[in-house]
């Protein structure tokens, strides 16, 4: 009994905890530029295998129903496939190839040359950042007035990251350590951060809001730790963000600190 009471609980505070979730009853809120996009391979798979499981079930159904053991049945056995049946095979296993997996393949690779891999240029004056994963959190390194990273007035955060909306961020990423795994569930998009090499990453918002960040990577015993967040602000509210941050950055800085200069140059 006391089990139960506790498991309906639980239920219940989840059920409280998903109800104050943007998206209620979908995946979670998309504000990003390019999201739409891996949802709609979301929703085209699911339907067309939703679609041939129907399909199945409703042949085994019926070959159950027809085919069923009768006292005046008696056993039938043929050697070999007919021609026939295999050309009937042949064009139901090219029309889901074609037509599902063809669709499929061709979106991919069309999103992935149009928005993963299209970089934000310079001219488009993206916010930069750079990552630096470790166990088992997330640092942020923004560049300060001088545009170079590494220096006395670059702003340095903690599992925190803020951006402005529709703006293009473009982000560089290392591990000290393990390899993690950059992950905005918002965004519909993740990146390894893996030791020894430089990863990069790019997104865009399209609405303000407070969203998480989490690890996609299972990096060690306090994996679960590996959890950011992320602040999308109107582009005044951003730049006053940095001004006061920029600040405070000054007054933190320690030539001696060199576990604290952790940022690499990198150009657009």
């Amino acid at each position: 009994m006391k089990r139960s009471l506790t498991l309906l609980a639980l239920l219940l505070y989840s059920a409280s905890a998903w109800a104050d979730e943007p998206g209620f009853g979908q995946r979670p809120l998309d504000v990003s530029l390019d999201g739409h996009r891996s949802d709609w391979l979301f929703n085209v798979t699911t339907v067309s295998i939703t679609v041939l499981f129907l399909i199945m079930a409703g042949i085994l159904v019926w070959t159950s129903l027809v085919h069923r053991d009768t006292p005046a049945r008696k056993a039938h056995y043929e050697h070999g496939i007919g021609k026939k049946h295999l050309m009937l095979t042949a064009v139901i296993s090219s029309i889901i190839f074609f037509g599902v997996d063809g669709t499929l393949l061709y979106n991919s690779f069309t999103d992935l040359s149009a928005a993963f891999y299209k970089f934000p240029t310079k001219s488009e004056n993206p916010v930069v950042i750079e990552v630096y994963a470790q166990q088992w959190a997330w640092n942020f390194r923004y560049a300060g007035a001088d545009g170079v990273f590494n220096t006395p007035d670059d702003i340095v955060t903690l599992n925190e990251m803020h951006i402005p909306v529709d703006t293009p961020v473009m982000l560089k990423m290392k591990s000290k350590d393990v390899i993690h795994s950059f992950y905005l569930p918002n965004f519909r998009t993740k990146q390894d951060a893996v030791p020894g090499a430089i990863t990069q990453l790019w997104f865009q918002a399209t609405q303000a809001g407070n969203f998480e960040i989490g690890c996609a990577q299972h990096c060690g015993v306090s994996h679960y730790k590996m959890r950011g967040f992320l602040t999308i602000s109107p582009k005044e509210g951003f730049a006053q963000w940095l001004k006061d941050e920029a600040i405070e950055a000054k007054g933190r800085y320690d030539e001696a600190d060199a576990d604290a200069h952790w940022g690499w140059d990198w150009e657009i």
